[in-house]
């Protein structure tokens, strides 16, 4: 409701502004008030407008106030300090929209919206940065449901890199295995885990620096390009151990309710021609050239992401400053000619970045140009599809294949063609990311790369009492360091299935002792709960370019900003009701009457009067619980502002504070011994109201609440 109320104001003030000032603007900026007591809405309007209409801000801002007249759901909008704004909902009339569940939307864009994220490499299990990347992206797609949209989830799988070749090198050359006997490993529960220290293995074999063994990453070279032909054995090895490997992930992130829709496979990019396809575009638009001199001679390559215009304008701007001072007239003509006339005719070395190599196998960025034009349905080519793993609530999520798979399905869901697109990809692979939207660019799709976004966020590591805790031995300096880094090459890390094994029964000894009346399962249930809400809130709680340091400790502890400590504040609420007999939901719906017809096994009693809740929360002695019900108003709001600016770490924030405003409120007054009744029912509908709306954001968040903890 409070996003319903903000929206209305921006356009009473626009409309304003049109007709007093003829002034247009696209945006008007409100803020919130640092108190409850200077109102709901701050706008420092007034301050933008003084240079164009050369009158001082605070008389600009009288002048909206006084010309503005009424707007719905306010009672006021006063002046304050040198010309900010400050706006005064109608509490009463507010805290019967959010009691009676009113959420206005805004009108909802067209088109669907793909969310790519995981996109883990199939040769190993997965580790403790692939959860922050799930994480992130699963939580952005229930922003985005919660918000109305349409949404595609993707997990863009690599089974021809380097990544499936290297363990494809270690079964065939370092273990000396045949086909069959991979395939028999392939079955044994954690093939994955076998996996990740193969890879490991294969790394030191290659050798590092001038240790590096030439003749073995031959082999590697030779594995790479034989993965891309469909018909050779290597092909088949990669294939069986990536689809192995693929389904042991989506086991993992199942663990954590995180689903996917479709699969796409890079051998289908390549088997069903898709790069055929871009290939002939990028060439025929000039994006690539064929390099035929220095280190890139027979590649073909394409200006990296950005230095066009800087390289091309930073020569000709200090050419342009030389020939201002009269001392060499020639630069600026010299400088156009090595460029270009459009700056770029030459590719310096530095400069280029290479998409196929001169031996004739295509880089990733390749690949993912002709896999992001088929997203935005701008190739004219379509995968075939089948159905690859279903989830327990029935949900099936498929995989690209080629129309010669017998299990190949004419009917299936329509995939790509889509009108937004957000990769949720670490921040490392931000020139590749750059370099696809660049090359849409270059092919005259400006519309479809102005609508990439870069998902971006940074690495997760380990604290060094997490690291030693995990097993690790430290040393003294790294036992110093403020967090350790992982290495999948070096085998040094955390695997998500360990991680979760490790907080599920770390959370199921306090479990144990608080609650040795339940029962096993029950207690084995709760304690997944809390461990995935302390996993899921610690990932999401930092903002995506901070470098996470994960903590065993921290992220299940029941005090401060955790996982558990939203959940428990839910908990707590929803125990109140239990112990008064009373369902909450009947707190939720103020009446206009208490005399209102209710159903007849919920007593009238339970319901609180509109009349009266507008009681409670008129004048600066109801500022506290205002200040509740206020924050409870908001989770609209911050879900728009978590999307709008990519960043899920503001519902964390939103729900950590509603949290700590609902246990201070709990402790200061005792709500089922409290003598007045109606004072009574008012807290108990109070403690509805921010039961529901937390149970709401932490959903969002992918946290469900335990019934006890």
């Amino acid at each position: 409701m409070y996003r319903h109320l903000q929206r209305r104001l921006a356009d009473a003030v626009r409309a304003f502004l049109r007709r007093a000032y003829s002034l247009e603007l696209d945006s008007i900026v409100i803020e919130q008030p640092p108190k409850v007591e200077l109102g709901e809405y701050a706008l420092p309007l007034a301050f933008e407008l003084a240079k164009k209409l050369r009158k001082p801000p605070r008389k600009i801002a009288e002048e909206i106030v006084a010309g503005l007249g009424p707007v719905e759901g306010f009672d006021k909008l006063e002046v304050a300090g040198a010309g900010y704004l400050n706006a005064r909902v109608n509490r009463a009339t507010m805290a019967a929209a959010l009691a009676a569940g009113q959420n206005p939307r805004a009108a909802i864009a067209p088109g669907k919206i793909l969310v790519e994220h995981s996109s883990i490499n199939p040769n190993k299990a997965a580790h403790i940065g692939h959860l922050r990347n799930a994480i992130l992206g699963d939580t952005f797609v229930r922003l985005l449901r919660y918000a109305g949209r349409e949404v595609d989830i993707q997990n863009y799988i690599d089974n021809t890199g380097v990544q499936v070749a290297d363990v494809v090198v270690g079964f065939t050359h370092l273990e000396k295995k045949s086909r069959a006997e991979i395939e028999a490993l392939a079955r044994q529960p954690r093939f994955d885990y076998y996996c990740w220290d193969l890879y490991a293995r294969v790394s030191q074999w290659y050798g590092a620096g001038k240790e590096k063994n030439k003749e073995n990453l031959q082999i590697r070279l030779h594995a790479l390009h034989a993965i891309e032909d469909p018909a050779s054995e290597t092909a088949a090895i990669a294939d069986l151990i990536s689809i192995a490997v693929l389904r042991r992930h989506l086991e993992t992130m199942d663990r954590l309710d995180i689903e996917y829709d479709f699969l796409p496979r890079e051998s289908e990019i390549l088997h069903l021609h898709f790069w055929d396809a871009a290939f002939t575009k990028l060439k025929e638009s000039g994006v690539l050239t064929f390099e035929t001199e220095g280190k890139n001679k027979g590649c073909w390559i394409m200006r990296r992401a950005g230095t066009a215009t800087a390289r091309g304008a930073a020569d000709a701007s200090s050419a342009r400053s030389r020939t201002e001072g009269g001392t060499e007239a020639d630069d600026l003509d010299a400088v156009l000619t090595n460029i270009g006339t459009s700056g770029l005719d030459q590719i310096s070395e530095d400069d280029q970045k290479v998409i196929v190599r001169s031996n004739g196998t295509v880089g990733y960025v390749g690949k993912d140009i002709a896999y992001h034009m088929w997203k935005f349905g701008l190739l004219g080519r379509d995968f075939s599809y089948r159905k690859f793993y279903r989830y327990p609530n029935a949900h099936d999520c498929w995989i690209s294949t080629t129309p010669a798979d017998q299990n190949a399905e004419k009917t299936h869901p329509h995939f790509g063609d889509v009108a937004e697109i957000y990769n949720v990809i670490d921040a490392r692979q931000s020139e590749a990311q750059n370099t696809v939207i660049e090359a849409l660019r270059g092919l005259g799709h400006n519309e479809a790369a102005d609508h990439y976004t870069h998902f971006s966020y940074e690495m997760v590591a380990l604290t060094p009492r997490c690291a030693a805790e995990l097993g690790y031995s430290l040393s003294d300096e790294d036992k110093a360091r403020s967090y350790i880094e992982v290495s999948g090459r070096k085998g040094f890390g955390v695997k998500a299935d360990d991680l979760l094994d490790q907080l599920i029964a770390s959370a199921k000894k306090e479990v144990d002792s608080r609650h040795p009346q339940l029962t096993e399962a029950e207690r084995t249930s709760i304690a997944t709960q809390i461990a995935i809400g302390a996993l899921r809130y610690f990932m999401l709680k930092y903002t995506k370019q901070s470098v996470i340091a994960f903590d065993f400790k921290d992220a299940l502890s029941f005090e401060g900003e955790t996982g558990p400590y939203a959940q428990y504040a839910a908990v707590r609420a929803t125990a109140i009701f239990k112990k008064a007999g009373l369902d909450p939901e009947s707190f939720a719906t103020p009446v206009e009457t208490a005399a209102s017809a209710v159903p007849p096994a919920q007593s009238a009693a339970a319901i609180v009067p509109a009349a009266d809740v507008a009681g409670f929360l008129a004048g600066e002695s109801a500022n506290e619980f205002w200040e509740l019900w206020l924050s409870a108003a908001k989770t609209s709001y911050i879900i728009d502002q978590s999307i709008a600016t990519t960043e899920p770490a503001y519902l964390s924030k939103h729900v950590f504070q509603l949290a700590q405003l609902f246990n201070t409120f709990y402790h200061r007054h005792p709500i089922l011994s409290e003598p007045d009744e109606t004072r009574k029912h008012f807290l108990l509908a109070t403690v509805a109201i921010v039961r529901r709306e937390l149970i709401a954001a932490l959903a969002v968040m992918g946290i469900t609440v335990p019934p006890v903890m």
